[in-house]
């Protein structure tokens, strides 16, 4: 093998677009279009993200082009250096400022083998080290970077036989990634499917008008008469000794975690004097809590007794309400209340609207019947589809394996 070298050894020369004036809009593929950075990323060439540019024929030389190997020079910091092998011409796509071309010398260097050497460890080191920028949402790296590249390249006839090989492998990767992906979201779908099958097929909670037809045995009632509804409040943040306590203090920035389970504790809390000082109250074991701002949708179950935000409507059930039956209606239903939301900066379903509140529920008995065979179900759903996850975060890792074992037998 031959010594370390670098990127700009097998260059012919970095051909750039330029800044052009453009629209807002994607372009569409009969329309000219310049590239965003987000047209190279770490898959394939992606020519709908351009954007629109009107009255300008582009230079020859900016047109985009099938064997155009491509670098973007401006991007986060996990996307800057991104590098793509176009595989057809797009006569209406053109370079921008910030979409490069490596010109490539075809008697030194391969340019698929090329593409995976810039992807790998080595290269990526040496572009997140000197990539400039005050933010990780934006960083940028010059030509002097791109060709201090090292690489390291065996013979042109053995570059072209691991490109190929590569290619195959990692196709194959892909086709893997695929059916992982599609695993999820089947389990996805199945718990919604669940969802509808324990409701036989009916939004459960909803507003007066848009209630439907009650199953057999089911009936409409207003949720107020079966619960009853608080609110909650934030002690002062200027009072540092209001905080830290014993009380657990539910918020929206532990919901999406606890979404669909009995809270034992949150990780903020407040102490005596902070409720005593606010008009915070401590709710009940089995209080369900439906997030009304914001994160809108989600639902909790209070272990303990505890209080939460104002962010949250909720909800103290009587003898003819069970408190698991009431969340599972409320996440059946995520969809259609979460479109109840108003508001130009944080979407919220406001208390007037919440206390209208409807819900489709059978005896108790046939709610609880109904909570036990939904949680058995949906945790059988939830441990195929944590099965697949893991199936498809180990697959995600491939590539970067793959790439690893090769450019680590390139020396």
């Amino acid at each position: 093998m031959s010594k370390p070298i670098t990127l700009g050894d097998v260059l012919l020369g970095i051909e750039a677009g330029k800044s052009f004036q453009t629209t807002e809009v994607l372009a569409r593929e009969h329309e000219m279009g310049v590239l965003k950075v987000s047209a190279v990323t770490w898959s394939a060439f992606r020519p709908d993200q351009a954007k629109v540019v009107i009255g300008y024929e582009p230079d020859e030389r900016h047109r985009v082009r099938a064997g155009d190997l491509l670098i973007s020079r401006a991007n986060t910091r996990e996307l800057v250096g991104a590098v793509v092998l176009v595989d057809k011409d797009y006569p209406q796509r053109i370079l921008s400022d910030k979409t490069l071309r490596l010109v490539v010398d075809p008697q030194r260097a391969d340019k698929s083998f090329l593409m995976y050497s810039l992807r790998s460890a080595v290269a990526r080191t040496h572009i997140e080290e000197f990539a400039t920028g005050s933010s990780d949402s934006m960083r940028n790296i010059g030509q002097s970077v791109i060709t201090s590249i090292p690489l390291v390249l065996p013979p042109l006839e053995e570059q072209q036989r691991i490109a190929a090989r590569l290619k195959a492998q990692l196709a194959a990767v892909e086709e893997a990634r695929q059916a992982a992906q599609a695993q999820v979201k089947d389990a996805d779908a199945l718990k919604a499917a669940l969802y509808r099958g324990a409701f036989q097929g009916v939004v459960p909670a909803a507003l007066p008008l848009d209630l439907e037809d009650a199953p057999a045995g089911w009936r409409w009632l207003k949720l107020a008469d079966l619960a009853r509804l608080e609110s909650g409040h934030t002690p002062s943040r200027a009072r540092p000794d209001w905080w830290g306590g014993d009380i657990s203090w539910l918020s929206l920035t532990e919901i999406r975690a606890l979404d669909g389970q009995w809270v034992k504790s949150t990780e903020i809390r407040t102490n005596a004097a902070g409720i005593a000082n606010s008009s915070a109250r401590i709710l009940p074991r089995g209080t369900v809590c439906f997030s009304r701002t914001a994160s809108v949708g989600f639902v909790a179950l209070m272990a303990e007794p505890m209080a939460t935000s104002q962010d949250f409507a909720n909800w103290v059930c009587g003898d003819d309400l069970d408190p698991e039956f009431l969340m599972y209606a409320l996440i059946r239903a995520r969809t259609e209340l979460r479109a109840l939301a108003t508001g130009a900066t944080h979407k919220t379903i406001y208390m007037p609207m919440l206390g209208s509140f409807h819900l489709c529920l059978p005896d108790r008995s046939t709610q609880g019947a109904i909570v036990q065979a939904l949680k058995a179900q949906l945790a059988a759903a939830e441990e195929a589809r944590q099965a697949a996850q893991v199936q498809l975060d180990e697959i995600k890792r491939l590539p970067g394996r793959l790439l690893a074992q090769v450019f680590g037998l390139v020396t």
